[in-house]
């Protein structure tokens, strides 16, 4: 273990031919806190970077300094940066947790590029730190190429934190050893409302130890304690070297805020002296952006929105949802009118729009939360878009039937949906011959994680969209450790000669747990 994080990354192909031990994965910084900083008068970048929302020919590059300092990028196509471009990022500063993002635009197409990041002293830009290292391939033109992808979430929850005594979250170095496209976080990131203890005694009399901080020490309310939230899984080295390699698309979902958190919550929990959800909203919102390359988040405070389309080349379109901001209060959830639902009446409207302008062969649907799994919040609320009732749709499910039933008539091909947020992995086959509301075309959902996170036992079925559970890997008991359960995650393979989506869901250990094949231009299979 040591005190300061190696920031010195080689690039992909020099990765991938093993010059990077497993053993030397973890990087951590002292238990009680935060890379020491080296204030020699340079600006520092102990933090990593991070690449986000990639297409054919943009990215959005991030860093995070120790001091105010001017961000600069180089691009090449090489890792000697013997030809190279510059780009003049901003200027960074305390108004923005010393975090930056720098956009590049006008890259080549299906290339491999090479990225390093330099901070520079403001008042004198001869004094520069030590420059930062990463690499992405930009998304295909030609179809030929395929995609590949990961997804999973939910990321230091439960009282799991990072753990030094087993390496911290190896599950980052398993994934970025499969050489993805990119990453899709399907949601909590962080578990702003989760306390990290020192340590937590397993059911076997096992200790599970955890990497510690004052921001982890209470449930977040503060800006600055949500932006902790965030710092706090950049400790470990995993998942430095992870994002270096591997770009990312996230969206969130509850933890990032508070545990089932909706819009115009007044809270009744002791542990919080600040009530009002929406302030704490805005103030995770903030660090959010400032923490995590999104595209569309990158207006001033209070603008912006977490919903887009990523388009990676002609095989596949990711439609990345927000079903926290503008959903309805949890309630029974058994009302037979609901315009609002859980993604709010504008944000359909966005989705149908852009479902139908869609040309990608696949169009994948990021949801942060399950169609057909229950999830109860409370005695006799819910969570989810789901109540347990069989019969025709109620309450938010309402929405989601106008939703399956335009993409039927609208005749949209390759719609796959995926998610996270239930801690176990399961496949789900919906099919109206099974269903209490019958006017759409049959679909898989694909469900992974926790990433790094308490496992927990599979969810209820809801009979109203007719899932079959085809496949489910879940303990029995609730909270396991990753040490008792190993983290899920996914993975998508698109083929380019023939179009077929393979879908895998994963568990640490390189094990495939089930295998999907999806053929494409089809409404329904």
């Amino acid at each position: 273990m040591t005190n300061r994080p190696h920031i010195h990354s080689p690039g992909r192909r020099t990765v991938l031919r093993g010059s990077l031990l497993a053993s030397a994965a973890v990087g951590l910084p002292a238990l009680t806190g935060a890379p020491a900083f080296a204030r020699s008068g340079r600006p520092s970048a102990e933090w990593g970077v991070q690449v986000g929302d990639v297409t054919a020919s943009t990215a959005l590059v991030w860093v995070r300094s120790d001091r105010a300092a001017r961000m600069l990028v180089e691009t090449s196509a090489t890792e000697s940066f013997r030809a190279s471009r510059l780009w003049h990022g901003p200027l960074i500063g305390a108004g923005t947790d010393f975090t930056g993002t720098t956009p590049l635009h006008g890259l080549p197409a299906g290339e491999q590029i090479h990225y390093r990041v330099t901070l520079a002293d403001p008042d004198d830009p001869r004094r520069t730190g030590r420059p930062v290292y990463g690499t992405f391939r930009t998304a295909p033109a030609k179809r030929r190429d395929g995609a590949r992808f990961l997804w999973s979430g939910d990321i230091a929850g439960q009282g799991w934190g990072i753990n030094p005594d087993i390496g911290g979250h190896t599950v980052y170095e398993e994934m970025r050893r499969l050489d993805p496209d990119f990453f899709l976080c399907s949601g909590d990131n962080i578990y702003a409302d989760g306390v990290i203890e020192p340590s937590v005694t397993l059911p076997d009399g096992r200790i599970w130890r955890n990497v510690t901080t004052e921001a982890k020490a209470k449930v977040a309310e503060t800006l600055d304690e949500y932006r902790g939230n965030f710092r706090y899984n950049l400790l470990d080295g995993n998942v430095r070297r992870f994002n270096s390699q591997v770009p990312s698309i996230v969206q969130w979902d509850d933890h990032e805020v508070r545990n089932n958190w909706y819009p115009g919550q007044i809270l009744d929990d002791v542990r919080y002296t600040e009530k009002n959800v929406d302030v704490l909203a805005a103030r995770s919102v903030r660090a959010y952006r400032e923490y995590l390359p999104v595209s569309t988040l990158r207006a001033a405070p209070g603008e912006g929105r977490m919903q887009r389309v990523v388009r990676h080349g002609p095989l596949l379109d990711v439609f990345v949802l927000d079903m926290r901001s503008f959903r309805n209060a949890n309630s029974p959830d058994r009302q037979a009118d609901d315009t609002t639902g859980i993604l709010g009446a504008e944000q359909l409207q966005w989705l149908k729009g852009e479902l139908s302008r869609s040309r990608a062969v696949w169009k994948v649907i990021a949801a942060d939360m399950p169609l057909g799994l229950v999830v109860p919040d409370g005695a006799t609320d819910f969570e989810a878009v789901s109540q347990g009732d069989p019969g025709a749709p109620l309450g938010r499910e309402l929405q989601i039937a106008e939703l399956l039933r335009y993409i039927k008539h609208q005749r949209i091909t390759g719609t796959v949906w995926l998610t996270t947020d239930v801690h176990h992995t399961s496949a789900q086959h919906y099919v109206p011959e099974r269903a209490a509301f019958k006017d759409f075309a049959p679909f898989w959902e694909f469900v992974s994680g926790p990433l790094a996170a308490g496992a927990f036992p599979a969810s209820a079925l809801d009979g109203t969209f007719g899932p079959d559970r085809v496949f489910v890997k879940a303990p029995v008991q609730s909270n396991l450790s990753p040490m008792e359960m190993p983290p899920f995650y996914g993975e998508v393979d698109i083929d380019g000669e023939s179009g077929e989506m393979t879908v895998r869901l994963r568990q640490q250990g390189g094990q495939v747990l089930f295998s999907k094949v999806l053929q494409p231009g089809l409404t329904g299979q």
